[in-house]
């Protein structure tokens, strides 16, 4: 077993920097698009931002932060396990709240397809990094696999989640008629 976390995850370097510069750069993209869809966010598609555009920043950011903080040569199990743990359970308070405004006060109808990438995908994202952090902080190795994993998992669910948010802006803005049913 490694004595530090920076002697387990030096062979998992370049793999968080990769990550965490695409989920940089994804943010960076985010604010792109929500500055195209300005006619599209107003008051009556509040709803939509906040169901959308919001946790899809949310994920990239969490990917970003999770990157960074793995990739510090000074952490110790103790803090890294902390720093994660907290940062997957926010995640998942966050993802609860999500379901909530969903499901029960019916803010806003949303497909099966994007309650499985919006909600539960992200949900399992940020249980694996929770799960990720007390293993962690316990100093497991097993801890770097599933923080891997969960990490993926988000960017996963926050690349498709993108592409789906930009497809309904596009349909939504002036001159992005979808095209007539063929023959």
């Amino acid at each position: 077993m490694p004595a530090t976390p920076a002697e387990l995850f030096h062979e998992w370097h370049d793999f968080y920097v990769l990550v965490a510069t695409a989920s940089a750069t994804l943010v960076g993209l985010m604010f792109v698009a929500t500055s195209i869809g300005t006619q599209i966010f107003n008051e009556q598609h509040s709803a939509a931002f906040e169901t959308f555009l919001t946790p899809t920043v949310v994920h990239f950011a969490a990917v970003l932060f999770s990157g960074l903080v793995i990739v510090i040569p000074v952490e110790s199990w103790t803090s890294l396990g902390i720093v994660l743990g907290a940062g997957g359970l926010g995640g998942t308070i966050y993802c609860g709240q999500l379901l909530v405004g969903i499901f029960i006060r019916h803010r806003f109808n949303v497909e099966r397809i994007d309650r499985l990438f919006y909600l539960f995908i992200p949900f399992v994202g940020y249980l694996l990094v929770l799960a990720s952090g007390v293993l962690l902080f316990s100093a497991s190795r097993l801890g770097a696999e599933l923080m891997a994993v969960a990490i993926l998992v988000l960017l996963v669910a926050g690349l498709r989640n993108a592409w789906d948010m930009m497809v309904w802006i596009v349909l939504r803005s002036p001159g992005g008629v979808p095209p007539p049913p063929k023959p």
